[in-house]
């Protein structure tokens, strides 16, 4: 059975944790200065949940540490996969399984194995996960024309209940624009789900959704998650 879009950036089995033991919000001081013309960019036109989403505006940490928390990704290895690139996290590992390249292709007739990851790299405990999908646009909203960017698919907050989880708690939620070939918007959720915390990125080109997700346990996103949002922001669609 399928992985339901928005869990398959989860880990499949995370090690567990002591919840108890780590209670507050999260810490500011070793954020890092961020000198790309992406992340200026990002810090300028985003729009934030709190004016987006009054329904969710509570959030475990304030909106201007989340806009801050953005690390310089430029020394991180860049990915490049079909369609799109991303920045690495250091000492995090590919774990995709030489099956998984064969996913997705038909054998003399045989049905084709769904291929779920486009790319999968995690922390040496498996316990951080970054991850991208590729889905064609008709998967997620069905329409006759062929979308060319992630606002075909809605607004910032219509494409929330295809990118976010239902039942999660949404904590920030913004949209920019890149330049690149075109100028390109991309969507940007935070949220938690059944003890993780998600940070995806998503956007569109000639019918495709690319669709960046950085995830690890809520009890190690006060330590890491700077790290996470970080590598799910890097993604570019090529």
């Amino acid at each position: 059975m399928a992985i339901p879009l928005p869990l398959c950036f989860t880990p499949q089995n995370p090690p567990s944790y002591n919840l108890d033991s780590h209670v507050g919000n999260s810490k500011t001081g070793f954020l890092s200065s961020c000198f790309s013309r992406r992340t200026a960019i990002l810090r300028t036109v985003c729009t934030t949940l709190a004016s987006t989403f009054p329904a969710f505006a509570e959030s475990p940490s304030s909106v201007n540490t989340v806009l801050n928390g953005i690390s310089n990704t430029s020394n991180w290895f860049r990915y490049f996969g079909d369609g799109f690139s991303i920045r690495v996290p250091p000492l995090f590992e590919d774990i995709m399984e030489p099956e998984d390249f064969n996913a997705g292709q038909n054998f003399y007739g045989d049905k084709a194995k769904p291929k779920i990851f486009s790319a999968r790299f995690a922390s040496s405990d498996r316990s951080e996960v970054v991850s991208v999908v590729i889905r064609p646009s008709n998967q997620l909203k069905i329409t006759f024309l062929e979308a060319k960017d992630i606002t075909d698919l809605g607004s910032l907050k219509e494409s929330s209940k295809i990118f976010v989880p239902g039942g999660a708690n949404l904590y920030l939620a913004h949209s920019y624009k890149i330049k690149e070939e075109a100028l390109r918007t991309y969507y940007f959720y935070e949220f938690g789900v059944n003890g993780q915390h998600v940070a995806l990125t998503a956007g569109l080109s000639s019918g495709k959704a690319y669709i960046a997700g950085a995830a690890a346990p809520q009890i190690k996103w006060e330590d890491d998650g700077v790290k996470l949002r970080s590598a799910a922001l890097s993604l570019t669609v090529l």
